[in-house]
């Protein structure tokens, strides 16, 4: 059955008198089907035949389903890149994770405010921002009005986000790219985050597609230089065994309720996160010798907007994993003999976690059960006294273990220097063998000194 026909025959208007007022109806066919439409006034019912028999003089095709040729259909409102935008974060919210959530926000920020076209009364660029990442990408906050104090800048965002068939245009879509790669004041961004943004941006086009806002993804008729799928550790950042040790041994004399917290990463790898979920029932741990931790899950801390209950965090799964996946780890021996002292130390919290938090706003201690994760800020209070402590100046001020992740780059290069076959590596730290050879394969810091007596005294042995 075709969708479309020039077989159209018109009636006389009918004139219906009932309890709600007299009413007045256009009667036509098409195609043999029948359709009709009410008035409650005489001349728009006989103006709105007259269009019609003017379309089918004309050799107008009438549409079937609708009965009324194109040039009558009713129009759609033009979808608008903020429109569309709203939309992607609403579909994709469900099953994203929090800090996934974030990202992605934040990412479709950056790009919002690079296709707003030019318009009087423009408000500041931070309450843009606002507006976009606390309302119009917040599946949640979307649910109610914006804030008093958005609704200005939400309704200039409303009314001039560009169509969003402009992404079609490659100077429009080169222009959102050339942003991608640029930070709010202007300096290059970092490879990471261009090549978050452009992923944002990528699935973003590619739901439009689905939804046929698009044809096809214009992305893919853009030459760009292409981003390494994973940077590479700086190996500034990476801190030798002796330097580990010291600090570990700053924070036992500054902090030392959380000093099992870093050696779990330092000495098994961990992620921050995975540290956090630590809990007593699967860690074995020997009086002598090597024990073992079974890593079962991740603490995400994104903020209380972006999870689903109102938490600052939200546990997750093992990073690439499956819900119910679990990776074990050695326990080294003094890793081992912390965690005791740690366990036999502090209250636990009342599901066995080793790691929570013990002081509220202010550092007022909290009285037990602890039931919440120790906070992110903290640990890294704690970790920038253990570095100020244990680092010279110089070392201080460089990147050499400026973040508690940096003991996993730490412990993961130890492991690869000491032989151990990257197999092995890359099953307890959770990743692949290509992704550990490309990203953590690295000198440690001092070892440079070691490698070239090895050269120098295999090129004296052939001299």
């Amino acid at each position: 059955m075709t969708r479309s026909s020039s077989d159209v025959r018109f009636r006389a208007i009918r004139r219906r008198s009932g309890a709600r007022g007299t009413t007045h109806v256009v009667r036509w066919s098409v195609d043999g089907k029948d359709y009709q439409r009410s008035f409650h006034v005489a001349k728009l019912a006989e103006s709105y035949r007259s269009d019609l028999m003017t379309a089918a003089r004309a050799g107008e095709p009438f549409d079937q389903p609708t009965g009324v040729p194109a040039s009558m259909m009713p129009t759609a409102p033009q979808v608008t890149w903020l429109d569309h935008a709203i939309a992607f974060i609403g579909m994709k919210w469900n099953e994203a994770a929090p800090k996934y959530r974030k990202s992605l926000a934040e990412s479709l920020t950056h790009i919002t405010v690079s296709l707003l076209l030019a318009g009087p009364d423009q408000p500041d660029e931070i309450e843009l921002r606002r507006a976009l990442l606390h309302w119009a990408f917040n599946a949640a906050a979307q649910k109610n009005d914006p804030p008093e104090d958005l609704t200005v800048a939400v309704a200039w965002l409303q009314a001039h986000s560009r169509p969003f068939s402009d992404l079609a245009d490659p100077v429009v879509l080169r222009g959102a790219l050339d942003s991608i790669a640029k930070t709010q004041d202007g300096r290059r961004a970092s490879n990471a985050t261009i090549t978050r943004r452009r992923s944002a941006l990528h699935n973003c086009l590619e739901c439009a597609v689905e939804l046929r806002h698009l044809s096809s993804n214009p992305l893919s008729n853009v030459a760009r230089k292409r981003m390494p799928p994973q940077p590479a550790i700086d190996p500034r950042r990476v801190a030798s065994p002796a330097q580990a040790r010291a600090l570990l041994a700053a924070v036992r004399e500054n902090d030392p309720q959380f000093e099992a917290f870093f050696a779990t990463i330092y000495f098994t790898a961990a992620r921050p996160g995975e540290a956090l979920n630590l809990g007593r029932q699967v860690c074995d741990l020997p009086r002598d010798g090597w024990g073992e931790l079974l890593l079962t899950s991740s603490y995400q801390r994104a903020g209380a907007a972006w999870t689903d209950n109102g938490d600052v965090g939200e546990q997750r799964q093992l990073k690439h994993r499956a819900i119910e996946d679990t990776r074990p780890v050695p326990a080294h021996p003094t890793l081992v003999k912390t965690l005791r002292h740690h366990i036999a130390t502090y209250h636990l919290g009342p599901d066995g976690r080793l790691f929570v938090a013990r002081t509220g706003k202010a550092g007022r201690p909290l009285d037990p059960p602890y039931d919440k994760p120790v906070s992110m800020n903290t640990i890294y209070r704690a970790w920038q006294r253990a570095r100020a402590a244990a680092l010279t100046e110089e070392q201080f001020n460089s990147p050499l273990a400026r973040r508690p992740n940096d003991l996993r780059h730490a412990c993961l290069s130890t492991w690869l220097n000491a032989g151990v076959a990257p197999v092995q590596v890359a099953e307890w730290a959770g990743h692949s063998v290509a992704v550990l050879l490309s990203v953590y394969a690295k000198c440690i810091d001092g070892h440079q000194d070691l490698d070239k007596q090895r050269i120098a005294q295999a090129l004296s042995e052939t001299e």
